[in-house]
């Protein structure tokens, strides 16, 4: 009898740890390949945006020991919210195109002033509420959101609406996994209409 009762309560135990064994196998299985796919997606786009410089202009400099250095404490939080600019110098006839703050967040020119766009995942002040439909043509497109008004320079949109669809998917991915952080940019200011 305690034979028998033995060999039950290993039946019992070898089923149990077979059940969880293939249950890890299917949840790694339906999980595995997905977690993979977009962790590689995160990284290929972490690489793109460290080499194709958008730190540049969407972080803010600050000034370090060997001069302006971006201020990775607030990477890709675009134009300070603090920092209020006065009015754009005028520029003189010539050469001279455009004006850009110290921070190199906002700059100024023929097409009016800019002001670098926050990219964390903020709802409110960043890409947070954006899908990667309206990322991608945005990019494409150079219009705000895909349909709304035209980017401003210095925004090189058609450079990275150059790239294909999976690497801008990548851009977005990595954007997306930063921490939001609650930076409010200004709206960009039209040209003074002029007299002609």
């Amino acid at each position: 009898m305690k034979r028998e009762m033995v060999k039950k309560v290993v039946f019992v135990v070898a089923l149990m740890s077979l059940s969880t064994a293939l249950a890890r196998a299917v949840d790694s299985a339906n999980a595995g390949p997905r977690a993979s796919t977009h962790a590689a997606r995160v990284e290929r786009g972490a690489y793109l945006v460290r080499t194709m410089g958008c730190n540049d202009c969407h972080t803010p400099l600050k000034m370090g020991p060997r001069g302006p250095e971006p201020d990775m404490a607030r990477a890709l939080t675009g134009h300070p919210s603090d920092l209020v600019m006065p009015p754009a110098p005028e520029l003189p006839p010539g050469p001279w195109a455009w004006v850009g703050a110290a921070t190199n967040t906002a700059f100024a020119g023929a097409w009016g002033v800019s002001y670098t766009a926050n990219l964390t995942p903020d709802a409110e002040t960043g890409l947070g509420k954006w899908t990667e439909e309206m990322f991608i043509a945005t990019m494409k497109t150079g219009r705000h959101e895909g349909k709304g008004r035209l980017l401003k320079p210095p925004m090189p949109w058609f450079i990275v609406g150059a790239l294909n669809d999976a690497d801008i998917k990548s851009l977005f991915a990595y954007l997306q996994s930063l921490p939001p952080v609650r930076n409010r940019v200004p709206a960009p200011v039209d040209p003074p209409e002029t007299d002609q």
